[in-house]
């Protein structure tokens, strides 16, 4: 029987840390442009209006955010990946990642490091490799990949940057390193190069840093077959890897129906694999006219509202799969084209244009930037933390009743419990309780 009740409210001060360093959930950001903001004066505030001194050490203290993304480019040349505009935002080089990443150490967090193995932008519309090796063969780039991946590791270790996580690539189902290939059945798929390419980055990240997970990260997590059709080929070729690492935005890759869809094939086909949404975020205004592939706005409307709602909704998703263990939000330091920017040029210093996906006004402000917040000033940024506290977010729409043989019950890691044990924590219709 029951025998204590305890409010869910004084559970959550207790249980947040532990749940983190119990279960190995992980949660955080993209924050690859934090510096990049300090050098251009560009200030962020808390819902007070107080200076945040360093906001990684802020997100890891206030928010409780325990995991930071920084991309890494070879050669980083401040363009698009279409080669046709500037874009100061391309600028992580191997000196940059090592200072930030030690950032993120020494505030105690996790340092994941993505690896891009380009000069600039790769994802699935675009898998160059760097200009310096771009003519090589498939036996040098097969090389160079491990040298380049071996000594970067080993540069960063020296700066007391060690990664915790590291991504091989990024977004790379259908090519990496100019080795094109498709996830299923295509003629001029290069399967057997690109096999020996990631292979070597996978063995050299496993050598140098043996107690990091390796994610192998994709795009459209909805799309099973293709899943299993790339993650088999990576399977068979014997691939040493711990983590599928997934994109998802809903304008891009639909709404939380089909990323279920794809998880639920992700746990049926690849049961041993842990699974991390290493990229997601949602518009808080200014819905793009184009660029997307779907329009979610009936959903989440581009609001503070509808971004609070779609990490709200998202994070009560996740809860049902055990699978599931990171959540990390792109860019959430967005804070606009950097404060020093010439708007007589509209050449921006940090980003070539707004993407109002972050979670700062992007706003040119002398005072400093404010965070996105609803009218009953709540913000995504604040909830975002939920996600090691999944049980929050699935009891919210509950309601009361005093019949306990109707509640349905959630464990600390807000899954659905059908069977109580004796001695555990659960939670049940906005309470915390311990089975007796």
């Amino acid at each position: 029987m029951i025998k204590r009740i305890l409010s869910i409210a004084a559970a959550i001060c207790c249980l947040s840390n532990t749940i983190t360093a119990q279960h190995g959930k992980y949660v955080g950001g993209d924050i690859s442009l934090i510096p990049q903001y300090e050098l251009h004066n560009s200030p962020y505030l808390d819902k007070e209006g107080n200076k945040i001194e360093d906001l990684v050490v802020w997100l890891a203290k206030e928010c409780n955010w325990n995991t930071f993304r920084v991309r890494l480019f070879v050669n980083p040349n401040g363009m698009s990946n279409d080669g046709k505009n500037v874009d100061p935002a391309v600028c992580q080089d191997l000196e940059y990642v090592k200072s930030l990443g030690k950032r993120i150490k020494d505030a105690g967090a996790n340092f994941m490091l993505d690896i891009h193995y380009s000069d600039t932008w790769v994802d699935a519309g675009h898998i160059q490799a760097p200009e310096a090796w771009k003519n090589m063969s498939v036996d040098q780039k097969t090389a160079q990949i491990a040298t380049y991946t071996h000594e970067t590791l080993q540069a960063l270790k020296t700066a007391g940057a060690t990664p915790d996580l590291v991504q091989v690539g990024n977004e790379i189902m259908f090519g990496f390193m100019g080795i094109k290939v498709a996830p299923y059945d295509k003629t001029d798929s290069q399967w057997d190069n690109y096999l020996k390419i990631l292979k070597a980055g996978c063995e050299a990240v496993r050598e140098e840093c043996p107690k990091a997970q390796i994610i192998v990260h994709t795009d459209r997590p909805k799309e099973v077959e293709s899943a299993r059709y790339y993650y088999g080929k990576l399977e068979t070729a014997g691939i040493d890897y711990d983590v599928i690492g997934l994109s998802y935005y809903p304008f891009w890759h639909g709404n939380l129906t089909d990323l279920k869809k794809g998880l639920d094939g992700l746990k049926k086909d690849f049961p041993n694999k842990k699974v991390q949404i290493v990229e997601t975020g949602y518009y808080f205004q200014y819905w793009p006219t184009t660029g997307i592939n779907y329009n979610t706005q009936n959903i989440w409307p581009a609001s503070p509202d509808g971004q609070y709602n779609f990490i709200k909704d998202l994070i009560k998703s996740l809860a049902d799969y055990e699978q599931v263990e990171g959540l990390l939000y792109w860019f959430p330091e967005d804070a606009g084209n950097g404060d020093d920017t010439n708007w007589d040029t509209s050449k921006g210093t940090v980003l070539a244009g707004w993407t109002n996906r972050g979670f700062w006004w992007p706003s040119q402000s002398n005072e400093g930037h404010w965070p996105v917040c609803n009218n009953q000033k709540e913000s995504a940024l604040e909830l975002f933390k939920n996600f090691l506290n999944p049980n929050i977010t699935a009891l919210e729409s509950l309601k009361s009743t005093d019949n306990s043989q109707e509640h349905v019950y959630y464990n600390i890691l807000g899954q659905r419990v059908h069977q109580l044990q004796r001695g555990q924590i659960y939670f049940v219709q906005g309470k915390k309780i311990i089975y007796q």
